[in-house]
């Protein structure tokens, strides 16, 4: 399927993650209500095809930056606990796949977590691309999935009355994602 089919204005060619223009944030249940954070430090890059299906995309995340608005939670999370950020500073996310499915398109890739690789899709959405003041063009783009930190080897959790406990197991990754044309 042609990039113009689906994408009007998202040329061929490489696009660069701007990170002032970006976030990339999660939601995890913590007790009765969801707690947000962000990723603070990133990069990545997206290598548009001529045919969409045959393009690919890098990201990189400095675990590091994690902010949930609580520097004690922050720094218990940074623990090897949670994902150890001494012995894996970064995750990562790289493609193996795009894919359409009923209307709707799919950016199926591998996330490594604490040196645990395993597969995902994205749902992506594209939210256009414009000219920037400075000259440059920029693409939009929405993408959302959700993992079970299990998965990735993040057990920690606190036993609390009943059969509750302190997280949940389900961590939805969210993206907000300006590009710029190369």
């Amino acid at each position: 399927m042609s990039i113009t089919a689906v994408a009007p204005g998202l040329t061929a060619g490489t696009w660069n993650i701007d990170p002032a223009h970006s976030e990339v944030t999660f939601v995890i249940r913590h007790l009765m209500t969801k707690v947000r954070g962000t990723f603070t430090e990133f990069s990545g890059s997206v290598q548009i095809a001529e045919e969409l299906a045959e393009s690919t995309a890098t990201a990189e995340i400095k675990v590091a930056s994690l902010d949930t608005r609580n520097a004690d939670r922050d720094a218990h999370v940074r623990t090897a606990d949670v994902l150890d950020v001494e012995n894996h500073p970064t995750m990562t996310f790289v493609t193996t796949g795009v894919r359409a499915e009923d209307g709707e398109y799919y950016l199926d890739g591998d996330l490594t977590i604490k040196g645990v690789t395993r597969p995902v899709s994205l749902e992506v959405e594209f939210n256009g691309v414009a000219e920037d003041p400075w000259g440059g063009t920029r693409a939009g783009f929405s993408a959302s999935t959700t993992i079970n930190r299990k998965d990735w080897g993040i057990e920690f959790n606190v036993p609390l009355k009943g059969d509750k406990a302190l997280l949940g197991d389900k961590v939805d990754l969210l993206l907000e994602v300006q590009a710029v044309r190369a």
